[in-house]
């Protein structure tokens, strides 16, 4: 039995190599620390008995010494060595000198410090005796091999050594020598080895009885049981559930799993009633599906088939799957029947049919192998899913998307689809192919910012992606024409990605329309400014008319003119040129048709150079300018030019105020002539103020005073186009324009702008 368990490896050979393996190991551990314990008690017992024996001899000496050292001691320690078996006992003075000593040779021989006695003290430098037994204490072998215990106890110098009158030593001397004794452990070492010799038959005593009795227990407590479990599970394995009824009683874990295996038997043969139950249900379903299931052999024949395909083709076992359902006389080219039977795999197509009522059937296909035992491919099963429906709802969306399509294509405005994370161009319809001059192969995939002048006027729009309206942005067509246009932006899902609907509205004719309303804007200021620049041009002209008048008096009088004289009048007509040139210079810029362009302005700036057009017309009308302009003042984004015809605009209507208040008979209670120009920063905004001591505003004109054509002046006295411009350059450079009477008299026109972002300053 034992040869064949181990042949097999069964679960009994398995448990006593480890735990045999446990045990010897246990056993070995244990009479090795015994006997190495019981070694370890004999050896103290001696080193004790030696101790004794030394205080003993000790106090012997000390009486001895009193009395008669010489003859007494020797006595002693003769007698006492032989009484007590004692190999060696020697008495060292203070100087290494052995005095007493019961081997006669030794006597007057100095100790050396290499020998085993010695080298206790004098180990270290300087000499120190150890106090502990342990450390006086030395197992060496004598020459002959036997094991020897040495002993070193110091011998202390008392009071009464130190006061005798016979035997007189230094009290300053701690130590007056040293008492060696060494005996044999020949007795111990018979001990030891007795005790070890019955630690090893004890040991193997314990490990045979134990080994039998494992042995005992797991032939006849495990393997017996199991050999029985094992025949009861076989025996369920095979269908027969007879051995059920008979009842184990529960025990150790072994009787556990009898009922256990029993409980489980139980439970798979309730699984296989449920599993015969279940398979019914599974048939009733196969028939009751609302898809057609067919199953078919490799000839393509039905071997089995639900009710739902017999109840829409009729057909008959042992017919084609291509003829029951599609009216064919051989398979179809696409089988995916086929390709199951080939490779093993499931597969999936689209299939389309004739109905029994003559109508189009749609149907999705899939095919799974079925295989026997030996896992060869047998049958296929196709199922099909009747998708009919479908067809018909796809292909009304195909008509609406196809509606829509047109819609877009048509849509008169150009509109963009971006990706909204890459701002590319996916799609585009006809009108920015026509607006923008561009083919869709060469927009489809570009970054839209291709179609803008310059990166800054791109980086604005796509610093603010999410804001749906951006007015007056300039694009490019491919022939590089501007174009102004107003861009609608709105979020979108396409497909499978986040996309921006860029819808943008050409406004370049508005544009150029209201450039030439700016225009004549300008002209009629200019025209209004006409005779305070005549004015501003007769003083350098009369300057110049009279330096140079004199030079010509004094040069006809053939007299020689003073040289400084000459230089003094020359630098005046210098000065008077080129204050008319820059006079002029002013006018034609300012009348010059520009295209609407964003800089960075300081408002200070542009305010002194509005007002220098007009500082001799407001000193002829005796009108007093105050300033309060604000120092460093954060830059904004605005078209410097337009900006100054907006305050010239302001400055004109100022001092129309001012003069139309004085024309009258009757005079003002307010008699001021005064225009302040105010310039100030305040929560990242310039705020300006223009405000006058004029006649004010009519309370009914002042909400329409920014409306086009809309004026209070006399018939041909003012276009009414002013201060509507001056409205359209405010909202183009991000600002606001308001205006209200002062309660003295007057009005005060307001305009805020915002800063630039980085808040750089001029």
């Amino acid at each position: 039995m034992i040869k064949k368990m181990i042949y097999t490896r069964g679960l009994a050979f398995k448990l006593l190599i480890p735990v045999g393996i446990v045990l010897f190991v246990s056993i070995f551990i244990w009479s090795h620390f015994s006997t190495r314990y019981q070694e370890r008690i004999l050896i103290d017992e001696a080193v004790s008995d030696v101790d004794k024996f030394c205080n003993s001899v000790l106090k012997l000496t000390w009486l001895a010494m009193l009395h008669s050292p010489s003859e007494d001691m020797q006595d002693i320690l003769n007698s006492m060595s032989a009484y007590n078996d004692i190999e060696e006992i020697r008495v060292f003075n203070c100087q290494g000198e052995i005095r007493f000593s019961n081997n006669p040779e030794e006597l007057g021989l100095l100790g050396q410090k290499q020998d085993i006695a010695c080298k206790t003290c004098h180990s270290n430098e300087p000499p120190v005796m150890k106090t502990d037994i342990k450390d006086r204490t030395r197992m060496f072998e004598a020459g002959d091999g036997r094991l020897m215990l040495g002993v070193i106890n110091p011998i202390l110098n008392g009071p009464s050594c130190s006061s005798s009158d016979c035997h007189y030593h230094p009290l300053d001397i701690k130590k007056l020598g040293t008492l060696d004794v060494v005996v044999s452990l020949d007795a111990v070492k018979q001990e030891i080895g007795l005790s070890r010799k019955m630690s090893a038959w004890t040991a193997i005593y314990l490990f045979s009885t134990l080994a039998v009795t494992i042995c005992i227990i797991i032939f006849f407590w495990v393997t017996h049981p199991i050999n029985r479990l094992i025949k009861e599970t076989r025996s369920i394995a095979k269908g027969d559930f007879t051995i059920l009824k008979r009842k184990s009683t529960p025990g150790d874990q072994i009787g556990q799993l009898s009922s256990a295996i029993n409980h489980m038997g139980t439970k798979i043969h309730e699984k296989q009633i449920e599993l015969n139950r279940q398979k019914d249900i599974y048939r009733h379903l196969f028939e009751q599906v609302p898809c057609t299931i067919t199953v078919q052999n490799k000839k393509f024949e039905l071997v089995e088939f639900n009710q739902e395909f017999a109840r829409k083709f009729n057909p008959e076992y042992g017919d084609y799957c291509y003829a029951a359902y599609k009216g064919l006389d051989s398979k179809c080219l696409n089988c995916p029947v086929e390709k199951t039977f080939l490779d093993g795999k499931s597969h999936f197509s689209e299939e389309s049919g004739i109905n029994k009522d003559g109508s189009t059937a749609h149907w999705f296909v899939k095919t799974a192998p079925l295989k026997d035992e030996n896992g060869n491919i047998v049958a296929a099963m196709e199922m099909s899913l009747d998708i009919s429906r479908r067809k018909k709802l796809e292909e009304k969306v195909r008509i609406s998307e196809k509606k829509y399509q047109e819609i877009f294509k048509n849509i008169p405005n150009p509109v963009f689809i971006l990706d909204k994370e890459q701002l590319t161009i996916i799609d585009c319809n006809d009108s920015v192919l026509s607006v923008y001059g561009y083919d869709r192969d060469e927009l489809k995939g570009k970054v839209f910012g291709m179609l803008f002048p310059g990166n800054r006027e791109f980086q604005r729009i796509k610093n603010n992606i999410t804001a749906p309206f951006h007015e007056r942005v300039v694009n490019l067509k491919k022939n590089e024409d501007h174009l102004y246009v107003n861009i609608w932006i709105s979020p979108a899902d396409f497909v499978d990605k986040n996309v921006l609907i860029v819808t943008a509205v050409d406004i370049t004719n508005s544009v150029e329309t209201e450039q030439q309303l700016i225009q004549a804007g300008k002209m009629a200021t200019l025209g209004e400014m006409a005779t305070g620049v005549a004015h501003e041009l007769n003083q350098p002209l009369s300057v110049i008319k009279t330096a140079s008048g004199f030079i010509a008096r004094k040069m006809g009088t053939d007299k020689e003119v003073d040289r400084a004289i000459l230089k003094t009048l020359s630098e005046e007509i210098e000065s008077h040129v080129d204050r008319a040139s820059k006079i002029t210079n002013h006018m034609r810029l300012f009348g010059r048709k520009s295209l609407f362009k964003k800089e960075d302005v300081n408002i200070n700036d542009v305010l002194k150079r509005a007002f220098d057009i007009f500082s001799q017309q407001l000193k002829l009308r005796e009108i007093q300018v105050v300033w309060e302009l604000a120092e460093e003042l954060p830059l904004i984004s605005a078209d410097s030019v337009r900006l100054e015809q907006v305050f010239i605009n302001l400055l004109l209507n100022s001092r129309d105020a001012i003069v139309a208040k004085f024309d009258g008979s009757k005079k003002p209670k307010n008699d001021k002539k005064e225009i302040t120009l105010t310039t100030k920063s305040e929560d990242d905004k310039i705020r300006v103020k223009i405000r006058d001591t004029g006649i004010g505003i009519a309370s009914i004109a002042i909400n329409k005073i920014f409306e086009p054509f809309f004026t209070t002046k006399k018939v041909g006295e003012g276009t009414g186009l002013g201060l509507s411009i001056s409205y359209g350059i405010i909202k183009e450079s991000g600002g606001e324009i308001f205006v209200h009477n002062n309660k003295d008299g007057g009005a005060t026109f307001l305009m805020v702008f915002g800063t630039r972002a980085d808040g750089k300053q001029g």
